[in-house]
């Protein structure tokens, strides 16, 4: 049964850090594509980040210079790092792991919130 299980979000006031993580099981982790995506309330799920199977990271031009994506194949998990927090990034932050286009997997999200 394969399951992305995030974790790290919580209340933060602008300009502060959080960081995400994303816990996977029941994949070959290492060759799927993993990406945080983001749904703010009454918008459409966007996505923010992505890091392919080689490392190589792709960011959505809003988060790029405060956001880094990473990821650790031994631990089977994804992090996103997200500083320089603005009251425009609260979201419900979720990870996603695909590999190719047969298999997608999408975790229940984490909620992130940016507020003085």
């Amino acid at each position: 049964q394969v399951q992305l299980v995030e974790s790290g979000g919580g209340l933060v006031q602008p300009g502060g850090s959080l960081r995400l993580s994303c816990a996977a099981s029941g994949i070959s982790f290492s060759y799927y594509t993993m990406g945080w995506y983001r749904q703010a309330p009454g918008k459409e799920r966007e996505l923010v980040a992505s890091i392919i199977r080689g490392g190589t990271a792709n960011y959505r031009d809003s988060v790029k210079d405060r956001f880094t994506i990473s990821k650790d194949n031994a631990k089977n998990t994804v992090y996103l790092q997200m500083d320089n927090l603005m009251p425009e990034d609260t979201a419900v932050y979720y990870c996603d792991a695909k590999f190719g286009n047969i298999y997608h997997y999408w975790g229940k999200g984490t909620l992130v919130t940016v507020s003085s």
